[in-house]
């Protein structure tokens, strides 16, 4: 312990020691409250994803995560129905798979509390057709086929619908069916089949609306093949990371955004899906 000077003991031996030894005591706390306050480091997140391309693009997210300090652990399906159960079971963090239309109708069917906190991607739905170049070259009474469930049916009813080649009811929202087409002066006939199917009718069809991955999978180009296309940005039908409600304002989870939101996702989703695969944001 080095020496006091002599006059730092004369100044001790006055009245001004108790005020000293005070500061003394104060500075020493607080130099040692700084040094022991721990640095609060992020959870790491578990991501639930669907197998197949979905986690490719994860993948991509969990990298840019762990520059930022996140640490994301992948959780893989198979079956639609399994990642928001997981997550309202709390076996995963978030998930990231879905559009809001579906998220809805999951809610309102199963009781779950879950929040969309910002979009990651979009599988655009195009309308496609071998015989025609343009939409306005379908016939009167043309055969376009769409997909049967009530979701994605009514994407292309509404892709229809916004080039202004049929009128919907008002009160349709974004599950319109058939039964909602309430202007159709051209008498298109909507042949509806199981979405992964209609793909595989093109050639029996005037025109088929197809979903991203599944014409992908069959060998179309959304960029270039489709007659009519859907809008990435604002798109309701843009994939979505969900979390609990309980969990949105966590630091981690828009963290896990923000790498979903980044040039270096967006620059993977336009280089390796060609077109079937768009930034949502």
């Amino acid at each position: 312990m080095p020496r006091l000077s002599r006059r730092l003991r004369a100044i001790l031996a006055s009245g001004l020691r108790p005020l000293l030894l005070t500061a003394f005591v104060l500075a020493g706390f607080v130099t040692y409250s700084d040094a022991a306050t721990p640095v609060q480091q992020p959870s790491p997140v578990r991501l639930g994803v669907m197998k197949g391309p979905e986690t490719e693009v994860a993948e991509v997210v969990k990298t840019v995560a762990a520059g930022k300090g996140l640490t994301v652990e992948l959780v893989t399906y198979t079956d639609y129905s399994q990642p928001n159960a997981a997550l309202a079971r709390g076996e995963i963090d978030a998930n990231a798979f879905q559009h809001r239309p579906f998220l809805e109708a999951e809610m309102a069917a199963k009781g779950y509390d879950l929040v969309s906190i910002g979009y990651t991607m979009v599988q655009p739905m195009g309308i496609y057709s071998r015989t025609y170049k343009q939409l306005r070259d379908l016939p009167d009474g043309a055969r376009i086929a769409i997909p049967e469930d009530l979701s994605n049916g009514g994407r292309a009813l509404r892709l229809l619908a916004e080039r202004a080649m049929i009128g919907l009811a008002p009160g349709a929202k974004l599950t319109p069916t058939p039964k909602d087409v309430m202007i159709n002066t051209r008498k298109f006939q909507f042949v509806p089949l199981p979405a992964d199917q209609v793909a595989g009718a093109i050639d029996l069809v005037d025109a088929a609306a197809i979903n991203g991955n599944y014409a992908r999978a069959a060998g179309l180009d959304p960029r270039r093949d489709t007659i009519a296309v859907e809008n990435r940005r604002s798109n309701p039908y843009g994939n979505i990371l969900v979390v609990r409600r309980a969990d949105q304002d966590r630091l981690e989870i828009h963290t896990l955004l923000e790498a979903f939101q980044s040039p270096e996702v967006a620059a993977f989703l336009n280089t390796h899906f060609e077109g079937a695969f768009l930034p949502a944001w």
